[in-house]
């Protein structure tokens, strides 16, 4: 298998991951929107580090070094490059939250349609500069 055959593959899953968000959301689990939001957004960045030649490291949020790396990517995608470590940070620090939740932390509780709308958008701002990074391969 070669690297540009892992991304493709990371990108496939991260594509039926965002329809699973729709049926998360129709069942009110916004919760588990936010940790499905942020692996899906786990799996374009780091299939697009692959893409470019980078292997990713085994850590959640990887949106930095695309930053550190914006000249490897086409210039389709490198405007968003901000956004998308952006994204994958905020949804990062969401990750065992949203999952686990504590003991003063209810995840039921503290995630809300509004929360997990916004997280979508994001979310579809980061397959939006997929499409457009795909577009260049």
């Amino acid at each position: 298998m070669t690297a540009d055959e892992l991304a493709r593959g990371y990108f496939s899953r991260a594509r039926k991951r965002r329809k699973a968000l729709g049926v998360l959301l129709d069942e009110a689990a916004f919760a588990d929107v936010v940790r499905e939001a942020q692996e899906l957004v786990e799996l374009v960045l780091k299939g697009m580090l692959r893409a470019t030649g980078i292997d990713p490291p085994k850590w959640h949020d990887v949106g930095g070094l695309l930053v550190e790396n914006a000249q490897r990517f086409p210039e389709t995608v490198r405007g968003s490059l901000d956004d998308l470590a952006a994204t994958s940070a905020a949804l990062r620090k969401e990750r065992e939250l949203a999952f686990y939740g504590d003991i003063d932390f209810i995840p039921d509780e503290r995630y809300d349609r509004v929360a997990a709308e916004d997280y979508v958008a994001r979310v579809d701002r980061v397959l939006d500069a997929l499409t457009r990074f795909e577009f260049t391969l």
